[in-house]
């Protein structure tokens, strides 16, 4: 595969074939950042794994330069820690059993160019290659600039498939800012509770990530633990972890359809619902 950075990776962790891994794909993740696949398309990879019909794939697109680092990594160039994250993303995928990783090696800035059809490209050749059913995505009412850059530049690649080549599912999802807030009907539950340990050990392989200050791998399994609680109030648990996902698959199926207006309208049903709550009980 041709991928417009010379420096862009491609892993592939029981050393098949590239084009046998590529075809194999059932499940497709892409994210902005290193560990964010661990975070949101836990669901995927879960229900890959050990499976002989069903492969997780993902796609990194962004390379860390900016990371933050204290302690060991506090003197790491931008050049090291991109290395360091690198190497991290792939033991993930070793542990995760993922058919191939892709890391893309772009700077945030060249992904927030709305001008820069660069990463689109690479996404698209991705997907056409993959011909993945499900796909996993940040949400659009995601709080990081640079996730909503990957999941616009996502959209736009998935946009141009032909209809019998786009996926079954698309699912965007949750990481910086949880989708708690979606009226229960509106959610697309992802069941997390398989395989609690991987769960676990997929988030803790990021050590610049968490003796950088950042506890993601507690903090994931909290959201988790919380969601599957406080997800009905009026029955036992299901589940011990769960994570939230918006259906953005009109958003592929239709490429006229606004992303925004589409966003807008859930938190719009939400604000309804809270202010018939109020109506009816104050």
């Amino acid at each position: 595969m041709n991928f417009n950075k010379t420096t862009a990776g491609t892993f592939v962790p029981d050393g098949s074939d590239l084009n046998e891994a590529l075809e194999r794909t059932t499940h497709l993740g892409i994210g902005a950042h290193q560990d964010d696949l661990e975070i949101f398309a836990y669901n995927g990879i879960a229900a890959c794994y050990g499976q002989k019909d069903k492969w997780f794939s993902g796609v990194t697109v962004t390379n860390g330069a900016g990371s933050s680092r204290i302690g060991v990594y506090e003197s790491y160039t931008d050049e090291e820690m991109i290395q360091v994250r690198a190497d991290e993303q792939n033991k993930a995928a070793f542990v995760g059993d993922y058919s191939v990783q892709f890391q893309l090696d772009y700077n945030s800035s060249e992904v927030k160019d709305t001008q820069n059809p660069a990463a689109t490209e690479d996404l698209t050749q991705i997907l056409e290659k993959t011909g993945a059913s499900i796909v996993y995505l940040h949400n659009p009412a995601d709080k990081h600039d640079t996730h909503i850059a990957v999941l616009a530049k996502s959209i736009a690649a998935l946009r141009k498939l032909p209809d019998d080549k786009k996926p079954q599912k698309v699912y965007g999802c949750e990481v910086w800012r949880d989708l708690d807030w979606m009226l229960d009907t509106d959610k697309s539950v992802l069941n997390c509770s398989k395989y609690e340990n991987m769960a676990q050990s997929l988030v803790a392989l990021y050590d610049s990530q968490i003796s950088g200050g950042k506890r993601y791998d507690l903090a994931t399994a909290g959201r988790r633990l919380a969601n599957a609680t406080y997800f009905d109030a009026h029955s036992s648990d299901d589940a011990t972890a769960l994570t939230w996902a918006m259906d953005l698959t009109p958003l592929v199926q239709d490429p006229t359809l606004s992303v925004k207006d589409y966003t807008l309208e859930y938190i719009d049903r939400f604000k309804a619902d809270v202010g018939e709550k109020l109506d009816r009980l104050f």
